[in-house]
């Protein structure tokens, strides 16, 4: 079990290692000079000069790359050219709303998808089955700003009881913000509930009439029992993996449900950074995006030690 932890820590940091790189070349292969790209057209010569320096961009490319890796390995992802504060400190003050967001949105995602799932697979071919699974196929079409729009059109303005956009004020306690979060969590729960209903139902489908679900019945086990102790702990695998790629897509894939609601989160931040060609800010977000990728993946994998004996061995 140590070899495979170690396996899979020394899998992140190449993974990792390959992101910074291609982060590095990516605003190294712009056309033109990204200096100036930032500055805009209405900068003078001395303007790009003096940043270009700034940034580091005067020295051979082998210097850049290793001041970049250094710089990144201590946690200095940058200064952003138009917020005037390193990008660490940016993306930190601006965490709180997708934390949140990506955690509700992924337990109420779950909390629909597992018990649905379940009931679907054992119901197969009943009407409960074939209307969960014409559900979940429609909620994995419909844009999560399109349902967004209508949450608020119906919630916040026509019945008033959640807040239109916005994370409230500067000193608003934690309920107002939580009740900011309502509307966007059940946008992005709902979508992505799809995705888990669906692996939860076929990864239970295959279990269901496997020999040892049938010794289980026949030693006089109760049927919920027998569907949640025996078939869904050995239906658990694919469904770990499924969860845990769609917490890493509400990390990275916010942005639209954050631009809708008035999130001041990191999807917001990007879209902002993009729209002013903020490179640093832009580096620093698909650095640390892709760290959670990383960060999701290993913690899977641990869990799958945990669930499944056989992986232990």
């Amino acid at each position: 079990m140590l070899r495979s932890i170690l396996n899979r820590l020394l899998g992140m940091i190449t993974v990792m290692a390959l992101v910074v790189t291609i982060v590095f070349v990516i605003v190294r292969v712009t056309p033109g000079d990204p200096a100036a790209v930032m500055l805009g057209p209405e900068a003078t010569a001395s303007d790009i000069e003096a940043l270009r320096v700034k940034l580091g961009l005067d020295q051979p490319m082998p210097v850049q790359f290793l001041r970049y890796v250094a710089g990144v390995v201590q946690g200095d992802l940058g200064q952003s050219i138009f917020l005037g504060q390193p990008v660490t400190t940016a993306l930190l003050d601006r965490a709180e709303p997708t934390i949140f967001l990506t955690i509700f949105s992924l337990l109420i995602a779950t909390a629909v998808a597992l018990p649905v799932g379940i009931l679907s697979a054992y119901k197969r071919g009943s009407f409960f089955d074939q209307t969960a699974t014409t559900l979940a196929m429609f909620a994995a079409s419909v844009p999560s700003f399109w349902l967004g729009l209508l949450f608020i059109q119906f919630f916040a303005v026509h019945l008033g009881w959640f807040n239109t956009s916005g994370y409230g004020g500067p000193g608003a306690s934690l309920a107002v913000r939580l009740n900011h979060l309502v509307l966007p969590a059940l946008t992005l729960g709902l979508i992505s509930s799809a995705l888990i209903t669906r692996f939860t139902r076929a990864s239970m489908l295959d279990v269901l009439n496997d020999d040892y679900v049938r010794t289980a019945r026949s030693k006089g086990m109760s049927e919920w029992r027998v569907v949640l102790r025996h078939a869904f702990k050995n239906a658990l695998i694919p469904i770990l993996t499924v969860i845990g790629l769609t917490a890493a897509l509400l990390i990275s894939g916010a942005v639209v449900t954050e631009t809708v609601f008035g999130l001041p989160g990191v999807g917001n931040l990007v879209v902002s950074a993009v729209l002013r060609r903020d490179y640093p800010v832009i580096q620093g977000a698909l650095l640390v995006i892709a760290g959670a990728y990383v960060l999701v993946n290993f913690a899977i994998d641990m869990l799958y030690l945990l669930v499944d004996p056989r992986v232990r061995y």
